[in-house]
């Protein structure tokens, strides 16, 4: 039989039972719940980061050089070098469509690397600005040079890239700004130019690293020129060619 003492022992030993038994289960849950909070950032941080090239993507895609052609009631893609950059507008449709269409894919890139990153911020305040700022610039730039509106045949990026570069590191863009104006004047080639400025590109972000002009950081930003210029380089391979078989135009020259 249990005495009145024993049953209020006992009582009391189940209390503290249950109390550490919910001790236990709260640290428990303590522990776990940190987990789950950084991997709730990392999925959201993603997610910025996806947002954030499909934007720029779509800002770079706009085909500047063929709605010029098309105001004036031209297939950009089928006369002078069959491009849709800004050097084929110049040559084929005049300067001042060239002019528009050559300023409209600079400032895509521009826009892409300042606009883009400030609006995801405030829906994703825990990210990198610098890192919305990396991808959106490549965003844009595949996007010109592989815009879906066109089959994903676009322009060489040159324009965009040199948008996208002083958007980064505008000290680096000047240096490259003035090798092309070098070698235009000197070759009077503009894929010589472009191909010496995508070359530069590396180079003038290990020279100028630490300017705190550069939104993007050392030494990341000496790998990303790098890249763009090997696909700013890559997208000449036909202007290569046609320099290697002596048939590149010159300007001033019309097509032969």
């Amino acid at each position: 039989m249990t005495t009145g003492s024993q049953y209020f022992k006992n009582r009391n030993v189940t209390r503290l039972k249950t109390r550490d038994s919910a001790s236990r289960l709260q640290c428990k849950f303590a522990r776990h719940k940190p987990v789950d909070s950084t991997r709730q950032r990392i999925k959201g941080k993603r997610i910025g980061y996806v947002i954030a090239i499909i934007a720029a993507y779509l800002i770079g895609s706009l085909p500047t050089g063929y709605l010029a052609g098309k105001a004036k009631g031209i297939d950009i893609r089928t006369v002078g070098s069959r491009n849709i950059g800004a050097t084929n507008v110049f040559r084929t449709i005049g300067k001042g469509p060239g002019t528009i269409v050559l300023l409209v894919d600079a400032l895509k890139g521009v826009a892409a690397c300042l606009v883009v990153p400030v609006v995801l911020l405030k829906f994703f305040p825990e990210e990198s600005k610098e890192t919305l700022s990396l991808v959106s610039g490549i965003g844009a730039i595949l996007g010109h040079n592989y815009t879906c509106w066109l089959k994903f045949k676009g322009g060489k990026g040159v324009a965009t890239t040199g948008g996208v570069v002083f958007a980064w590191a505008p000290l680096a863009g000047v240096t490259a700004l003035i090798v092309w104006i070098v070698f235009v004047l000197a070759t009077k080639y503009v894929s010589v130019a472009s191909i010496a400025a995508a070359i530069t590109l590396p180079i003038a972000a290990w020279a100028w690293r630490g300017n705190p002009s550069a939104s993007v950081g050392y030494p990341v930003l000496v790998y990303a020129l790098a890249a763009l210029g090997a696909l700013a380089i890559y997208k000449h391979k036909a202007n290569i060619q046609r320099l290697m078989n002596g048939t590149e135009n010159r300007i001033g020259k019309k097509k032969t």
